[in-house]
């Protein structure tokens, strides 16, 4: 057979086989148990030949079911393709059981009609009867192909629903069922009419639609797009200048500072003078940075390039630089790694008030005596706590309250401020310390006193060895049982503090005849304040002391400390110490 305009062959054409037509289709859902056409095989259903011209893909043969076995014959047309001319296709006999549910069933097949059956225009022998196909005409038209059909068949004149405008078309067999056509591409959408000139013009709104179809701007459906204007063309081409110039120079500096030089200044810099702080544990990018916004280098990295180019450039550290303006990185880094360019001030261990009034006077450009003026005037304004300064024998008040640590100036700082600065120091921590409630464990009568055994340790010891069997000898010689010195502390720092000198060679006999309250060799116990300011690893020897016995101690070398129990031992250094001093006079 031929499969619908597959080429010639030897296939079987039954309705029963598997490649016959599209099996079990109808067109219309039937009511189980009824036949879809009536009971009158030769019943025909007069339709409008010029619907099935119109509508060439209707004219195609619709397979009866196989167990409807009723045959129903329509009036066939003309031959829609005269220039094919019939040809007869000889269908071998079946064989004796091929078709069994056929057997005894040939009593459906029409025998009135003389002619051989007509299938899709062609005639087909089939050596066993005829059988009458409508190729041309649609035995569906005009049947509701959802509704419920009765089983008499269809009435004369039934309406025709598929002949209306707005109506589907009718359903199609599966096999000839076609894919609806891809719908045209559209045509473009028109440019915004930004870009489009003449469109979109003020007080036409999108919505408008002049021509009726639904297009932007009026613009009639197939009609040329309008020109662009030559205003957005120049607007976007600036854009796209900006865009790209933008890109390269961003590019470029990017470049530019990844790999190339950094940008700096020449020279030692300008005579505009300005104060840069170095904060604790800025790292060289941010002292870069911070001399960059100070006007002092042009770039953070010329100066990081510059300090690790210098050996001692990441020993920079931090206080307040005076630096000049506009210099190179090289010379900021040369300013910055000499100490002597750092403007702060260092108040050393052990240090005295004295030399702590005459360091603020130089680094603050003061007069002489300005501190020290202060200090005695403003002593109780100044913050020291409550337990300190009412001793009327007192020197200064201040002594022991002015911390030893470094402190940073600025321009800001006043005489006032930095006193100010070092007795909070010195109050935070001996708070920090707890010195308060230890005094009465030590046999001291006030923190007051703490502090000044501290000040002495400070004064006559090297390490904090020597600090804590210092501090022994001092609780030692202080017991009322002590009667090798009768409660004196024979320190030869108290007599040099009340000189305002550092001597280790002096008159003995001349020391235990001044009369001062903070000579110890003249007096008993401890002075009436400390002799200076002692530093943390003074305060804590003080507050842990050795408890070694230690009484005596000497220098004999004047490098190293030697500590004895007994004054016979002491006696014996003594001896060996002036004989050293002899040598060393050249005696």
């Amino acid at each position: 057979m031929t499969e619908y305009g597959r080429g010639r062959g030897s296939e079987p054409w039954h309705p029963e086989d598997p490649l016959y037509g599209d099996q079990g289709w109808t067109g219309h859902q039937t009511q189980q148990g009824q036949a879809p056409y009536g009971n009158d095989p030769q019943q025909q259903y007069q339709q409008n030949p010029q619907q099935y011209q119109q509508n060439p893909q209707y004219q195609q043969q619709y397979p009866q079911q196989a167990q409807n076995q009723q045959q129903y014959v329509q009036q066939p047309q003309p031959q829609q393709y005269p220039q094919q001319q019939p040809q007869q296709y000889q269908q071998p006999q079946p064989q004796q059981g091929q078709y069994p549910q056929y057997q005894g069933q040939q009593q459906s097949y029409a025998p009135q009609a003389p002619q051989q059956p007509v299938y899709d225009s062609q005639i087909w022998d089939t050596g066993q009867g005829q059988y009458l196909a409508a190729a041309q005409v649609d035995a569906y038209a005009g049947v509701d192909p959802y509704a419920q059909q009765p089983a008499a068949g269809y009435p004369d004149g039934a309406p025709d629903q598929y002949a209306t405008p707005e109506a589907f078309p009718p359903p199609q067999p599966p096999g000839r069922r076609h894919p609806e056509p891809e719908p045209a591409e559209q045509e473009e959408e028109p440019e915004s009419a930004f870009f489009a000139g003449g469109g979109g013009q003020d007080g036409e709104d999108e919505g408008d639609d002049p021509s009726g179809d639904g297009r932007r701007g009026g613009r009639p459906k197939g009609g040329k797009p309008k020109k662009r204007s030559g205003m957005a063309c120049l607007i976007a081409a600036v854009v796209i200048i900006g865009v790209v110039g933008g890109g390269g120079y961003y590019g470029y500096t990017y470049l530019k500072a990844r790999f190339g030089a950094a940008e700096d200044f020449a020279g030692e810099g300008v005579d505009e003078m300005v104060d840069v702080e170095i904060p604790k544990g800025a790292g060289l990018g941010q002292m870069g940075r911070i001399l960059k916004e100070a006007g002092v280098v042009a770039s953070a990295q010329a100066f990081v390039d510059a300090a690790n180019a210098n050996p001692m450039g990441k020993s920079i550290q931090p206080g307040v630089y005076p630096m000049k303006k506009k210099m190179s990185g090289a010379a900021a880094v040369a300013v910055m790694i000499d100490p002597k360019k750092l403007n702060v001030l260092i108040v050393s261990e052990g240090m005295r008030n004295a030399k702590v009034y005459e360091a603020i006077d130089k680094k603050l450009g003061k007069p002489e005596g300005t501190t020290k003026d202060i200090a005695q005037r403003e002593a109780k304004n100044l913050g020291l706590p409550a337990w300190a300064g009412n001793n009327p024998k007192l020197i200064d008040p201040l002594e022991g309250f002015l911390y030893p640590t470094r402190y940073d100036l600025s321009k800001d700082s006043t005489p006032e401020s930095l006193l100010k600065q070092m007795v909070k120091n010195a109050s935070d921590k001996y708070s920090e310390l707890g010195i308060e409630g230890k005094a009465k464990e030590l046999g001291l009568e006030n923190p007051l006193q703490v502090v000044t055994v501290a000040s002495l340790v400070n004064a006559e010891g090297k390490s904090h060895d020597d600090f804590r069997k210092m501090s022994e000898v001092v609780y030692n010689r202080l017991k009322k049982t002590n009667d090798v010195t009768n409660q004196k502390l024979e320190f030869d720092s108290t007599y040099n503090y009340i000189k305002g000198k550092s001597d280790i060679n002096f008159s003995i006999k001349e020391a235990r005849a001044l009369d001062n309250p903070y000579n110890t060799h003249f007096v008993k116990g401890l002075p009436p304040g400390p002799i200076g300011n002692p530093g943390a690893d003074a305060l804590s020897a003080t507050l842990n002391p050795d408890h070694g016995g230690w009484m005596f101690f000497v220098s004999v070398d004047g490098d190293k400390t030697t500590f004895t129990q007994t004054y016979e031992e002491h006696l014996k250094l003594v001896d060996e110490f002036q004989a050293r001093q002899k040598q060393k006079n050249g005696g």
